[in-house]
């Protein structure tokens, strides 16, 4: 029973990833009270999952990537590199997904982050319209709002980690 709790905490947090991606593709900004909403259903999920299996190694290596990440990142911000927003995103998310999707989580981030910068930096390619006047203002600002492909990798990860559940334990 707790694995369906768990498999429910981390479906909840889809909805609340794609709000923050479009909040971060719209305002460039990700609020405070949107990444502990998520912290709160990634370590509740964590939380019952370890308590299921009664191995705590998943949670362990879930809050050491994201303490990790969030040290790595730290002077990123600190530089005006990277907004706070995604250090924070970013050390969360491996409480979200666990140690078992860090490695599914870091391979689409790395595509869906190369194709954000390469829409951001290259507009030209995009069709005309709306979208492509917005990413051309993005450039001309020199913002890249990475909390996009954050959201959506995690967002990925996360429905792959669910379905990869279902279809094992179901």
């Amino acid at each position: 029973m707790l694995l369906v709790e768990a498999l429910l905490l981390k479906a909840l947090a889809i909805p609340l990833l794609a709000r923050i991606g479009w909040l971060d593709f719209t305002t460039q900004q990700i609020a405070n009270r949107d990444v502990l909403l998520l912290l709160c259903l990634g370590a509740g999920g964590l939380l019952l999952l370890s308590l299921q299996s009664g191995s705590w190694w998943d949670t362990g290596l879930s809050a050491l990537a994201g303490l990790l990440l969030f040290v790595a990142l730290f002077p990123f911000w600190a530089l005006r590199k990277v907004g706070a927003g995604d250090v924070k995103l970013m050390a969360v998310v491996p409480l979200l997904i666990g140690g078992s999707g860090l490695f599914v989580f870091s391979i689409l981030l790395l595509i869906f982050a190369l194709a954000t910068a390469l829409i951001v930096k290259n507009p030209f390619m995009l069709p005309e319209g709306a979208f492509r006047i917005y990413a051309q203002h993005l450039d001309n600002q020199g913002v890249v709002p990475f909390g996009v492909p954050i959201s959506l990798a995690a967002i990925c990860t996360t429905a792959f980690l669910v379905i990869n559940s279902l279809t094992a334990n179901g």
